[in-house]
């Protein structure tokens, strides 16, 4: 029996369009793992190649180089119907001809199970997506969310080793993205499913994933857990794709030189901010999340500001403020005492929120 842990790996994934070799790689000698009954999402802006990486995974374009494995197995050679891969597409691509019930039945049937069992099995899945009762509908006569529990009941009914998600929330208003996202995530976690999940929406793939993994330019920039991609950038493309973030020029003290040993820390005007032991002393990028800063009373200790426009959100105020580093955008969930337009404050900055990266 194989004890992989894995329900997905990359090894060393290149794709490239075209028969040169001269032509530019589209995924360029990638590798990670998801880890059995995990969520991974591949987060990145357009062109990035999140998406080619997800049609290798399901079998819709072969790699130029490398390994792809699923559950273990080399499927690297392999199409789709042989790769135990149920994918739910951005479109929902529901047949408009057939009812719900015949939807999710199609690809049973089309697996030579015989129809009543389909039938039933097709019935049990949409229970689990919440759409008992709904089997006789067209898919015209279902809202975006609806058809959308319809396209993940299909995937789910094939009992897939990995199911796929390609931007499935894109169609989706703000309201109903949300509460399927949640619907999404909930169910991964109750069937403990193995899924691969591409979107370019920073907020999805915090709330939705165990394991981020954000690609540029064909590349994986960074990989790990939503809270350390947030949190712990490690370059400055990273900081200012995951979330907002404002990016300031400061200078890094390395450990020895700066503190008698007692630890790295960079400038932010009169601000000391803690930095990576593997940071050169030098120029650095130091990246703010609007939350991080902490306004205090006009002191001499701290940075020195005047806040210049002021917004209220009902939940939060957000503030900009005038200082020598510039304009600085802050959030702050003190609403019920908000500022005056004018009125000076010292800055300074939380444990987090608060990143140095390579200049």
């Amino acid at each position: 029996m194989n004890q992989t842990p894995y329900g997905i790996e990359f090894q060393g994934v290149s794709k490239r369009y075209g028969a040169s070799p001269k032509d530019p790689l589209v995924v360029d000698h990638i590798s990670f793992v998801v880890p059995r009954g995990t969520l991974t999402t591949i987060l990145g802006p357009s062109g990035c190649g999140k998406t080619t990486t997800l049609r290798m995974i399901a079998g819709l374009e072969s790699p130029s180089g490398g390994r792809i494995l699923i559950e273990g197995h080399d499927v690297t050679t392999l199409g789709p119907a042989e790769r135990n891969v149920s994918l739910v597409f951005q479109s929902y691509a529901l047949f408009p001809h057939m009812n719900v019930l015949d939807n999710v039945c199609y690809g049973l049937t089309m697996s030579k199970m015989k129809k009543p069992l389909a039938r039933e099995k097709a019935r049990a899945t949409l229970e689990t997506v919440g759409l008992l009762g709904l089997d006789q509908r067209m898919p015209n006569e279902l809202s975006g969310g609806q058809q959308q529990r319809v396209a993940l009941a299909r995937a789910l009914a094939l009992e897939p080793a990995v199911l796929l998600f390609d931007e499935p929330l894109s169609n989706l208003d703000a309201r109903l993205r949300r509460a399927m996202r949640e619907e999404i995530r909930s169910i991964q976690q109750r069937l403990q499913l193995t899924v691969a999940y591409v979107t370019h929406d920073q907020s999805e793939a915090l709330a939705v994933s165990d394991q981020i993994i954000v690609m540029n330019k064909g590349t994986i920039a960074q990989s790990g857990a939503p809270s350390e991609l947030y949190e712990q950038p490690s370059s400055e493309f990273v900081a200012g794709f995951m979330g907002e973030a404002m990016l300031f020029e400061g200078r890094n003290h390395a450990g020895e030189a700066a503190n008698n040993g007692a630890g790295s820390y960079a400038e932010l005007g009169p601000l000391r901010v803690p930095s990576p032991a593997s940071l050169a002393s030098g120029t650095v990028k130091i990246a703010v999340r609007p939350e991080a800063w902490l306004i205090g009373p006009a002191t001499a200790q701290g940075l020195a500001a005047r806040l210049t426009k002021r917004t209220y959100l009902g939940s939060i105020m957000e503030y900009t403020f005038a200082s020598a580093l510039g304009e600085i955008f802050v959030v702050s969930p003190q609403v019920q005492t908000p500022l005056d337009v004018g009125a000076p404050v010292s800055l300074s900055l939380a444990s987090h929120g608060v990143s140095v990266v390579a200049g």
